[in-house]
């Protein structure tokens, strides 16, 4: 029974190396970079937005928006107005790899006469006179404004140029139908010119296809309130009238499409409606 506590010279040997190798073992597990950082560094949780150490995450995104922008006409829409404004509402979703598709309508405004002798030998005779439904020459109470209306799909990319994945420059591509008329108000109701159907004479009403396009930067924060696009668009329209008779021109079946445009400056405060959520992930400091 005495030899049961006799060790061999390997025996003693092998227990030393094993030993040292689970000592060291431990000291590289302790030194190792992550637990280094781990034990210096202090965690930022994905929520702290005000971290500059924060990095946006790229996530799926819907949002209604409002706009409003102000437009220089070219082509034959220079010829009748000047310059306009246009507010309308929009709807957009962003995909993950912030592709964007989406819908927008816009009502154009305030595009005053460019020529005051516009009318001169139809609504008025050629000195500009303008003859009441009691044959006296009137004195005002008409006056004609520019309307036009744009319902266009588009598609566009977002390019981020910082840390926050969701904003940065936005390029779109859209397309649509445009429409434009004339907009007479009789306010002192005395001109039997603009009685019932008369008035579609007048309103040169014309419509055709659209092309548009924008460039601007999209500023999406995780705060509701900041978000909000800003940039300059460009319309293309190829219309003609779609009256039967034009007391300007007459017969309108064999009037071509003509060539108008739009440039100008455009902003929208976005309304999230949904953002897929992403899991949380920490960054260190």
């Amino acid at each position: 029974m005495y030899f049961s506590n006799i060790h061999t010279e390997k025996d003693v040997a092998g227990g030393r190396l094993l030993h040292l190798f689970l000592f060291f073992a431990a000291v590289f597990v302790f030194l190792s970079p992550e637990n280094i950082v781990a034990q210096r560094s202090k965690p930022v949780y994905q929520t702290d937005f005000s971290s500059k150490d924060y990095v946006d995450t790229a996530a799926p995104m819907i949002w209604l928006d409002a706009h409003l922008a102000y437009h220089f006409p070219v082509g034959d829409l220079h010829k009748m107005f000047k310059n306009n404004f246009a507010v309308g509402p929009g709807f957009t979703f962003k995909s993950r790899s912030n592709w964007t598709v989406g819908f927008h309508f816009d009502y154009m405004f305030n595009a005053n006469m460019r020529d005051p002798n516009f009318f001169n030998g139809t609504l008025a005779n050629e000195q500009g006179t303008v003859i009441d439904g009691n044959g006296l020459v009137s004195h005002g109470g008409i006056t004609a404004e520019g309307r036009y209306w744009a319902a266009m799909a588009d598609f566009g990319k977002i390019i981020p140029v910082d840390r926050w994945k969701n904003s940065g420059i936005w390029l779109r591509l859209g397309a649509g139908y445009f429409s434009h008329r004339l907009r007479l108000n009789d306010y002192s109701n005395q001109y039997p010119q603009l009685d019932g159907d008369y008035a579609r004479g007048y309103d040169r009403r014309s419509g055709g296809f659209v092309l548009s396009q924008f460039i601007g930067y999209q500023f999406v924060r995780k705060n509701r309130m900041l978000n909000f696009f800003i940039g300059v668009e460009f319309h293309e329209m190829w219309t003609r009238p779609n009256r039967n008779y034009v007391f300007f021109e007459g017969p309108t079946g064999d009037m071509p499409y003509k060539f108008s445009g739009l440039v100008g400056f455009k902003a929208g405060w976005n309304i999230p409606l949904y953002e897929r959520k992403t899991t949380t992930t920490f960054y260190y400091r």
